[in-house]
C-alpha cells in the first residue's frame, strides 16, 4: 500500500500522543510500498518537535532524539519536491478553501497529496480541517476507502 501521511500523522510516529497507536496498527496490518511525505514536511516536523519543547510537552534532548530518529528515517519515506506546480496548485486550492479556512502550509500538503492522488493509495492527516479537504478533493482517507 502507498500512502502520504501529512506532519500531523507524521509526528505521532516519533511523539506518542492521541492517534499514534492507531497509526502504528495501520504500519504494522499493511504492507507498506510507498510513504509519501511533502517536503515541507522536514520544516513542520522540527517546528511541531520545538513547539513541544516550549510547551513542556518534551525536553529539549528528546527533541534532538526525535529530529535525529526523524532525519535518520529519511531513506524511509519518499519526500515529494515542493515545485512551481505543487505552488500554483497550493494557491487554486485558496480560492476554493480559503474561506473555509485552509493555512498556507496545509495547502502545500493539500496540494502535495492532490499531486499523488493517482500514486498514493490513502491520505492520512490527524487535522480535521485539512481531511475535510482532503475528502473534497476525493482522496481516500480512511482504510474503509482504500
Amino acid at each position: 500500500m502507498k500512502i502520504f501521511l501529512d506532519t500531523s500523522s507524521l509526528i505521532k510516529l516519533y511523539h506518542q500522543e492521541s492517534g499514534t497507536d492507531e497509526l502504528e496498527n495501520l504500519f504494522s496490518n499493511f504492507k507498506l510500498t510507498a510513504i509519501y511525505l511533502s517536503e515541507i514536511s522536514k520544516i513542520e516536523f522540527t517546528s511541531t518537535i520545538w513547539k513541544k519543547v516550549r510547551t513542556k510537552e518534551l525536553t529539549e534532548n528528546i527533541a534532538k532524539i526525535s529530529i535525529d530518529f526523524f532525519e535518520n528515517d529519511f531513506n524511509k519515506f519518499s519526500f515529494i519536491s515542493i515545485e512551481n506546480k505543487i505552488l500554483e496548485k497550493a494557491k487554486l486550492l485558496f480560492s476554493i478553501y480559503g474561506k473555509s479556512g485552509l493555512r498556507t502550509l496545509d495547502a502545500i500538503q493539500l496540494s502535495t497529496a492532490v499531486s499523488l492522488k493517482k500514486h498514493s493509495e490513502l491520505f492520512i492527516t490527524s487535522d480535521i480541517l485539512l481531511n475535510s479537504f482532503f475528502e473534497k478533493e476525493c482522496l481516500k482517507t480512511n482504510i474503509q476507502n482504500a
